[in-house]
């Protein structure tokens, strides 16, 4: 079911923001996050003080009522140097604004939390204007709109033990989580699943209804079981799903769903702390074999379906830190049939440096390497055609170092080479492939 009528839409869209234009999903604590400050994250303000929450103290009386309101700006420009489509310098921005709200507190019942977040995206990409690359260059790059991305209600029980979420929900920020402090969108929601699912999956900036249930029984186990609409634009899409879904308000419920379930393990080792992940994600429509059948159709497939781990471990922390600053270690690995998708492995990994510039506690660096592999049938496929190249794998070398120029204010200058962007297709002359690029920006974040 497509919730129809434009005019409906339009206010809709309105109302909502009004109130809040948002990023990246935040998972909601009992407390559904708000600080008796009313500031969802620190900013400028929220360092001064509680009496320093918004023109007149409207943000802590807020906060009085049960209510969060918080806004973020995101700025980066990129160039990219060599290789790719084409070389050029790329800006583009998003902001972001959010509400949470504690219900106990407006009269409702006690733990049901309540979120909505949405935002504006500006400017331009420059994988799809440069590199052409599998993995973005940016995880923020997205086509320009202005857009509800989440609207939720999550109810807590048994002391928080179990969670029931309810709403329109992105999955990116639940499950494959990679390494979040780069800015390459592969890190995220990883390439795999962006190529492979219906409109990308449920994930930024497309969310879809759906209801995840979490299940921590003690402070070590986590079990994560989500069901979804298994595509956020619906498939008589024909083109850019951001364009077919373009205010967020589809809020589709009628494709095959989509189900993931997770199971998390954290652990302290001598003051060195750790998290695995495994899990495992099926969607129940149908894909296209990725070779013809003898009638010249591809054949349809039912299901689709892959599995994963990932792992962080801590090996070095800074000698009487209170937060876990020091080096890490992070990897993950994805896999999916071959048969019905493009991209059938997936691998990340590399070692993150937190807190370890004296005097700079808040700064970091990460060096990331990441692999997306071509599925053998796309590979044959590609043979058959006589292409004057073959797709076999895309590669990325990442460099980022995030310094906190302000309360509130970071900035992260960036580094990335890709090897092969697309896999290895032919570029414009049709006698090669496109070249290996080298990337370089920088992103500011500015919470207010």
């Amino acid at each position: 079911m497509v919730f129809a009528g434009r005019s409906l839409r339009a206010a809709a869209l309105a109302g909502i923001l009004i109130t809040s234009f948002a990023a990246f999903a935040s998972v909601a604590r009992a407390d559904c996050d708000v600080p008796d400050d009313g500031f969802l994250e620190e900013t400028a303000l929220s360092s001064l003080g509680p009496g320093s929450a918004g023109p007149g103290g409207v943000r802590s009386a807020l906060a009085k009522s049960g209510i969060a309101v918080g806004g973020v700006y995101y700025g980066e420009a990129f160039a990219n140097t060599t290789g790719g489509l084409k070389q050029g310098t790329y800006y583009d921005g998003v902001l972001q604004l959010s509400m949470n709200i504690n219900m106990h507190k407006l009269g409702f019942w006690k733990d049901l939390c309540f979120h909505t977040n949405g935002f504006q995206i500006h400017g331009q990409s420059i994988t799809a204007e440069a590199t052409g690359s599998l993995m973005p260059v940016s995880n923020l790059e997205a086509t320009p709109a202005t857009r509800l991305f989440e609207l939720w209600f999550e109810q807590h029980l048994f002391n928080d033990r179990l969670a029931v979420k309810v709403g329109q929900i992105a999955a990116d920020a639940a499950y494959l989580e990679g390494g979040g402090i780069f800015l390459n969108g592969t890190w995220g929601w990883p390439s795999i699943a962006a190529f492979n699912l219906p409109s990308g999956g449920p994930a930024y900036p497309l969310a879809t209804p759906g209801v995840r249930v979490a299940i921590t029984p003690n402070d070590k186990f986590a079990l994560l079981i989500g069901v979804y609409n298994g595509d956020p634009a619906g498939p008589n899409c024909k083109g850019d799903p951001q364009v077919c879904n373009n205010d967020g308000l589809d809020f589709r419920l009628d494709d095959p769903p989509l189900l993931m379930v997770e199971g998390d393990y954290e652990y302290n080792q001598d003051g060195l702390a750790g998290t695995i992940k495994i899990g495992g994600f099926n969607h129940f429509g149908k894909f296209e074999d990725q070779r013809l059948s003898a009638t010249g159709a591809p054949r349809r497939l039912n299901n689709n379906y892959g599995l994963y781990g990932v792992i962080r471990q801590l090996i070095w922390r800074v000698p009487g830190s209170k937060e876990p600053n020091g080096m890490g270690l992070f990897g993950r690995v994805v896999g999916m049939p071959s048969d019905r998708n493009l991209i059938d492995f997936y691998a990340d990994g590399g070692i993150a440096f937190l807190g370890m510039v004296p005097n700079r506690p808040d700064d970091s660096l990460a060096i990331g390497v990441a692999y997306t592999g071509i599925s053998n049938k796309a590979h044959a496929s590609d043979l058959n055609a006589a292409l004057p190249v073959a797709r076999n794998y895309e590669a990325l070398l990442e460099i980022c170092y995030t310094m906190q120029l302000a309360p509130g204010w970071t900035l992260q200058p960036d580094f990335q080479y890709i090897w092969q962007p697309g896999g290895n297709v032919p570029n414009a002359s049709g006698k090669g492939a496109v070249g290996n690029a080298a990337v370089v920006g920088a992103r500011t974040k500015i919470s207010f």
